[in-house]
């Protein structure tokens, strides 16, 4: 694994960042995240059908999986808070809500590593719309759409190879289907 930690949070409206640690890094990386409306419709309607400020809900099924990593969810609304902890969990609200969320990351760290290697590594670039496709194909991206315009720019880009620009107008017409 290349991510060993990631935090996102944002308010109501969508708006946060999301800050990750990679593997032999010691800074963290903040960006900025803006969840679509679409994806954040699909993270209110998990909260709301978790109902989790009033529940006292434990998420953790009575299997243990730890070496898939543990999630915390919180919300924080006025003074009322609450953090709930878990590796594996038989709640489908819950799982729906850590695979969106999980699905936001995965984007917002590509858009991220997109931005690094258009500035400093271009041969990067067709190996990342690989990994765009992927995702893709997987249905693991939050919202492909927000993609648009980012696969817009790079399929002008002159500084990335003809390889990743032609792949970039692959996945926009994927997108648009």
């Amino acid at each position: 694994f290349v991510i060993k930690h990631v935090v996102l949070e944002h308010d109501a409206n969508g708006r946060g960042t999301v800050t990750f640690e990679r593997l032999n890094e010691d800074t963290p990386v903040v960006e900025p995240l803006e969840l679509s409306p679409a994806a954040l419709e699909r993270i209110k309607s998990s909260w709301q059908a978790l109902q989790f400020l009033e529940s006292e809900t434990d998420y953790q099924s009575s299997k243990q999986f730890p070496h898939l990593g543990t999630m915390k969810i919180g919300v924080r609304r006025g003074e009322r808070k609450r953090v709930a902890e878990f590796n594996w969990t038989n709640n489908e609200a819950a799982s729906t809500l850590v695979n969106e969320y999980r699905k936001a990351a995965d984007q917002a760290i590509l858009i991220f590593d997109i931005s690094i290697a258009r500035e400093n590594q271009p041969l990067n670039a067709p190996k990342l719309m690989e990994a765009m496709e992927s995702l893709l194909k997987r249905n693991a991206l939050s919202d492909p759409r927000q993609l648009l315009k980012l696969l817009q720019e790079i399929s002008t880009d002159e500084h990335i190879p003809l390889i990743a620009r032609n792949h970039a107008l692959r996945l926009i017409k994927k997108i648009q289907k």
